[in-house]
């Protein structure tokens, strides 16, 4: 007996020595998958002021200069920590180096300047496509142990580059939106800020335009409205404490990166925000994402892996991911897989998380063409209220819009037509889903598979839902339920 508490104290001594080495390890023990180790980049001790490049916070002088010769300057003498003080920092893009730590002082604010001649278009991938858009406010290509950390704002000035659905927001708000100079109401209720936005939208492909010279890309730069920070590539990624909001299209997109941890921000945007999904994660592995609070005008956490054709060539899962101790607000879904998913999803945890008035709870959505397989998602301790559609969704026909949005156009996404199974079928396989609590959704849960390739091996176990409407299960095989209990209220 002696011999057990001593082997039990020393191994408790042990993990909090291991915590106190690196404080988000606990993150990583006890998964129900294998996931190394995921910490903070080691910056060097090293800093410089904004202030000292000649930048003046005033909100109205264009500060990129001071920003690039900053950030050259750490680069050279190996990285450190760029302090941006107290005040409104107006910049162009900022394109941050390895071994940098962009540090916001409590009071600064970054506002990146909505003068489109100042992002150039450049090759890139959007929505899950390659294609090209503006460079994006803030971004980081191929870079090693990069952080952007501190009490400060990042905005980006996304009114500049978003339309607007009258329907979405208030009289007030939309007279606001017709008095911006420069923009036209391309179709009754519906804003955009120029008319060569209106023009190449209209041959859109989604939001990828058909135009082919660099003349003609340059022409609708508006339309090319970019995330608003683009990590691609990088390794050791760590996003602490700031307030990123107002962006173009997508807020936060590490697109391909490894060992990233982001922790306590608040990522926000208008409830109304066209493409303002707060965090999308694409193709990384090795991902924390904790103690932060997500409040977006679309999805508010949200997995990705690319889409259709490209997303399978590029072949790159988004994989060992934990979610823990979140809050999502108002946005289409709290935490959502898809709809580009086409280099798969798999190996991923969400625990200790709330969804407060999303417009669904547990979102996973696409559609045939995708391909890829969504597996070993485990899913623990999810508290819900107010989730205007459904609390959990399996949604195989998705087909751009909200749940809510569907709905609300009376249009139903099921289709008993069974088509071949290819590498363009979506699988979706392997999920737990326990330990849910949802007071109030439209609809308990929907389950809407493929019939040649159904939702397949779904665990619900210790599920409470309020729901004016029941559960929904369509083309499905192994869904087991244990203490499901769903209250219908209509």
């Amino acid at each position: 007996m002696k011999k057990q508490v001593l082997s039990f104290i020393a191994a408790a001594l042990c993990s909090l020595s291991a915590i106190a080495a690196n404080p988000y390890v606990k993150y990583t023990q006890q998964l129900p998958f294998q996931m190394g180790e995921v910490s903070a980049p080691v910056i060097p001790d090293r800093t410089v002021n904004l202030k000292n490049y000649g930048a003046v916070g005033d909100g109205l002088t264009l500060n990129t200069r001071a920003f690039a010769k900053a950030i050259e300057a750490l680069s050279k003498k190996g990285g450190g920590h760029l302090v941006v003080p107290r005040g409104v920092w107006l910049t162009g893009p900022v394109v941050l180096q390895s071994n940098i730590d962009l540090h916001l002082e409590a009071g600064a604010v970054i506002q990146f300047s909505g003068d489109e001649a100042l992002y150039p278009v450049v090759k890139t991938s959007f929505e899950g496509l390659d294609t090209r858009r503006c460079q994006s406010p803030l971004s980081a290509v191929g870079c090693e142990n990069i952080s952007i950390t501190g009490q400060g704002v990042i905005d980006g000035n996304g009114q500049y580059w978003r339309p607007v659905k009258k329907a979405k927001v208030t009289e007030s708000q939309w007279q606001e939106v017709l008095d911006r100079p420069g923009g036209v109401e391309a179709k009754k209720g519906y804003w955009v800020p120029n008319q060569a936005y209106a023009d190449a939208e209209k041959s859109a492909n989604m939001n990828v335009p058909r135009v082919q010279t660099d003349e003609e890309w340059n022409a609708i730069r508006r339309f090319l409205r970019p995330v608003m920070v683009s990590l691609v590539s990088c390794r050791n990624v760590l996003l602490q404490g700031v307030i990123f909001q107002n962006s173009p299209a997508w807020n936060l997109h590490p697109l391909m990166c490894e060992n990233i941890i982001i922790d306590r921000v608040l990522v926000r945007n208008p409830s109304y925000a066209q493409n303002g999904d707060a965090l999308d994660l694409e193709s990384c592995r090795n991902a924390l994402i904790v103690d932060s609070r997500f409040d977006a005008g679309d999805d508010g956490i949200c997995i990705k892996s690319g889409k259709d054709a490209d997303g399978r060539r590029r072949g790159r899962p988004c994989e060992n991911v934990v979610v823990d101790g979140c809050t999502v607000f108002a946005g289409h879904g709290g935490f959502v897989v898809g709809s580009e998913m086409s280099g798969g999803v798999r190996n991923i945890l969400v625990e200790n998380c709330q969804f407060l008035g999303t417009d669904v709870g547990l979102r996973f959505k696409s559609t045939r063409g995708r391909g890829g397989i969504v597996e070993n998602i485990y899913i623990n301790g999810i508290s819900m209220t107010d989730i205007k559609t459904d609390a959990i969704t399996f949604n195989m026909y998705y087909g751009g819009k909200s749940v809510a949005e569907m709905l609300a156009d009376g249009e139903n996404p099921d289709n008993v037509t069974k088509a071949p199974v290819t590498e363009e079928t979506p699988i979706f396989r392997n999920i737990d889903i326990k330990n849910i609590i949802c007071n109030g959704a439209g609809r308990a849960m929907e389950f809407n598979g493929l019939p040649e390739m159904p939702i397949n091996g779904i665990r619900l176990q210790d599920v409470r839902i309020t729901a004016k409407r029941d559960a929904v299960f369509t083309n499905c095989q192994n869904i087991r339920q244990r203490n499901v209990h769903i209250k219908v209220t209509e």
